[in-house]
């Protein structure tokens, strides 16, 4: 009798075991094979804990397929168990690959950001939430924080103590106490977040005839799916959330789930107001701002589908939705969308290719659109939608340059006498108006006369910032602080350190002084951190509690305060300086924004701008009401030049703490650069901030006409380089900050 297996063939008595590629949330290039033990139900998008050297981690099994001829099946080690959660739908994984593809960053750490709140995956578990009690205790002591605190546990749904207290702007001790005093009962529930359905029938405020006519056309796109990109250009005041509201009622009322994006989470207050107005109730949020326990019940939530709308900072494009129907990137010009660390992205960009991805439209709404949405429709990829009135009775404020050559402010002030005049003016009418200047702190630069010591970051390329307010020198770039010293650091003299230029704090004092009745509030970053404070800002305002505002960038765009009809730029000319190609486009479009402030509810509004140089072409755009015509002299000298987004850019940042090391590997990759037809490497050369955070920096750009791939040739130069491990080298495509 023969045997059919031969001496060479091994013989096995069990089949070779079922392999897995599982990508794990680390800064990895490719998923790694695992062995599937048998009797384990696992699939693409599956979250699995897996064994990665002496620990366990999770991480999600994807869609390539394992190679059989790869690690030895002896070497495979198995899977040690599913996450009971919905497996991270195939949209969402097509989007991790995709946006590592365009960013060139490692797969695992996009991935990383898809799986932001880890506490997630874990077991549901009970928590404690607290309702009113009804009657509340006859002999419980009142205070105005308990009241508070009271009022809101009336309200549905219960909260827990944590979040009790930070809506009720009081010490958790006083949340406690309440409890303790019989004042509140306390409840289990299961560890999830409920949120009430959207109403896309409830009661609005009636459309113009432009605004209804754009808002139907995209509520047709809407449900007729599929993936358009619409361009919602429309002035300050026009109307534009209302308009995409409705799409947003259309998404809903079709049972499609929605993604709105904000620039910055500040701006969401009236926002929220608004969206309450028209739906009836508020939707999911996601941001920085949220405790740990809500992000944590809102990413489950997302990925169950239980949420129709969430509204979110550029994190919330990577929750794990199941089915979008829409996304709306709301201010999308705006530099905030752009993420400077870790996986550089533009989430502008990303958000359209999600909607790609999830084949579904999505609107950009701007009154200030970015070149690169304008060329999109001069292109013919985007589709137009304009608004270029204000709705009802508002009209465009007025906008005049005022020559600080001609009517400069008193030595050491900085508001010049137009200004002044016309703050009086404003005040005495009952009316109220923004001073603004894009500059936190008291003064940007603390100056010894004695020997002309600058005080500097120790850590970065930077000057300390004073707050007065605070007592303290800041670096604004890697948040170092200190107290302000009484003596020169450098000649040990007292008394000798001065303030140089001004911040809003400054501007503060100047106010005080000339208007000495005026109700002065400053807002800025420091002072406006989450949605609830700018709650609490925005009702100062309309109640008139507030007539003079003072801030920064944070108050420039979203707010509408009806009764606000004076806007004066203080330093008009700040954003001109330095070689940042998109410094004209960024300029026009934030003093754009801060103008638009002005006379929104009827009230004619005026808007002054104080410059030294009256004859810059932005400012003259934005004094002759010619925003076509700055743009197409931004998009002719763009196209002239190559310059995005007529052609492509990357930048090349080489860091270390060994400034030898770093400049080594910058010039090793200046010396092996592509050379090629239509490419271009610039450097390597010094940025401004060539210190920054501790780590020295060189920068390279390579520039490409738009027929070349530039994340092939980015990935082949760099497959020439290997750098040391002290040296980190990142890939900013299309880059927005040059610093």
């Amino acid at each position: 009798m023969t045997s059919d297996v031969s001496p060479s063939q091994p013989l096995s008595l069990f089949p070779p075991a079922r392999r897995v590629k599982v990508l794990l949330p680390l800064p990895l290039d490719s998923a790694y094979d695992y062995a599937v033990p048998e009797g384990m139900d696992v699939g693409p998008g599956s979250f699995v804990t897996v064994p990665l050297g002496g620990r366990q981690i999770v991480g999600i099994v994807w869609d390539d397929e394992p190679d059989p001829d790869g690690v030895p099946e002896s070497k495979l080690r198995p899977v040690a168990g599913v996450v009971p959660v919905p497996p991270l739908p195939e949209a969402s994984r097509r989007f991790v690959d995709r946006m590592a593809a365009y960013t060139l960053a490692p797969p695992g750490q996009v991935l990383r950001m898809a799986m932001s709140s880890p506490k997630a995956l874990e077991p549901a578990s009970e928590r404690t939430v607290y309702t009113a009690a009804d009657p509340a205790p006859k002999d419980l002591r009142w205070t105005s924080a308990r009241r508070r605190v009271y009022a809101l546990a009336q309200e549905d749904p219960p909260r827990s103590a944590a979040d009790l207290a930070r809506e009720a702007g009081v010490s958790s001790g006083v949340v406690r106490g309440l409890a303790d005093a019989g004042g509140l009962l306390p409840m289990r529930l299961p560890d999830s977040i409920f949120f009430e359905t959207p109403d896309p029938d409830h009661p609005r405020a009636a459309l113009s005839d432009a605004q209804q006519n754009i808002a139907e056309e995209m509520s047709r796109a809407v449900l007729a799916g599929g993936f358009s990109v619409t361009l919602l250009d429309g002035v300050t005041g026009s109307g534009k959330t209302e308009v995409y509201f409705e799409a947003v009622a259309a998404a809903l009322g079709a049972g499609k789930k929605v993604l709105v994006l904000l620039p910055e989470i500040a701006l969401s207050a009236q926002w929220l107001e608004r969206f309450e107005e028209r739906f009836g109730t508020l939707p999911a949020e996601w941001h920085s701002d949220l405790s740990p326990g809500t992000r944590r019940r809102t990413w489950k939530a997302v990925a169950e589908g239980r949420v129709q709308i969430l509204v979110g900072a550029r994190s919330a494009l990577h929750l794990p939705f199941p089915d979008l129907g829409l996304i709306v990137v709301d201010e999308e010009h705006d530099g905030s969308y752009k993420q400077e660390e870790g996986v550089i992205y533009h989430a502008r960009d990303m958000a359209v290719l999600r909607a790609q991805i999830s084949d579904c439209p999505i609107i950009l709404a701007s009154a200030t659109p970015s070149l690169e949405s304008l060329a999109n429709v001069e292109a013919q990829r985007y589709r137009l939608a304009h608004l270029p009135e204000r709705h009802g009775e508002a009209e465009l404020p007025q906008v005049s340059l005022v020559d600080l050559r001609k009517t400069p402010p008193p030595r050491q002030r900085w508001i010049a006498p137009p200004l002044q005049d016309a703050l009086e003016e404003t005040l005495a009418k009952g009316e109220q108006a923004l001073l603004f200047l894009n500059r936190r702190g008291y003064a940007p630069l603390t100056l010894c006369r004695t020997c002309g010591h600058r005080i500097e970051c120790p850590d970065c390329d930077a000057w300390l910032v004073e707050h007065r307010f605070g007592r303290r020198l800041e670096c604004h770039h890697c948040g170092f602080s200190m107290k302000t010293p009484e003596k020169c650091p450098s000649c040990g003299d007292e008394g000798s350190l001065v303030a140089c230029g001004p911040g809003v704090e400054r501007l503060f004092e100047e106010a005080v002084a000339i208007l000495p009745e005026a109700r002065i509030e400053v807002v800025t970053s420091d002072t406006l951190q989450g949605p609830l404070a700018a709650a609490a800002f925005v009702d100062r305002v309309t109640s008139g509690e507030v007539n003079l505002i003072i801030g920064t960038q944070i108050v420039a765009k979203g707010y509408h305060f009806p009764l606000l009809t004076l806007v004066g730029v203080v330093d008009a000319d700040l954003g001109l300086a330095g070689g940042d190609l998109r410094a004209s486009e960024r300029t026009f479009q934030l003093l754009s924004q801060v103008a638009g402030r002005a006379g929104r509810a009827g009230h004619k509004g005026r808007v002054l701008l104080q410059t030294a140089n009256p004859n810059a072409t932005v400012l003259r755009a934005i004094a002759d009401g010619d925003r076509d015509g700055f743009y197409a002299a931004e998009a002719d000298m763009r196209r002239d030049l190559g310059w995005p987004p007529y052609g492509k850019l990357a930048a090349i940042i080489v860091s270390g703490e060994d400034e030898g090391h770093v400049e080594r590997t910058a010039g090793d990759l200046a010396r092996s650069a592509p050379r090629l037809d239509n490419v271009r490497v610039l450097g390597p050369a010094a940025p401004p901030l060539a210190l920054l955070r501790g780590r020295h920096r060189r920068r390279l750009l390579l520039k490409a006409d738009r027929t070349i791939s530039i994340q092939r040739v980015l990935s082949d130069w760099m497959s020439r380089i290997k750098p040391p491990s002290s040296v980190r080298v990142q890939i900013d495509i299309d880059p927005y900050s040059f610093m």
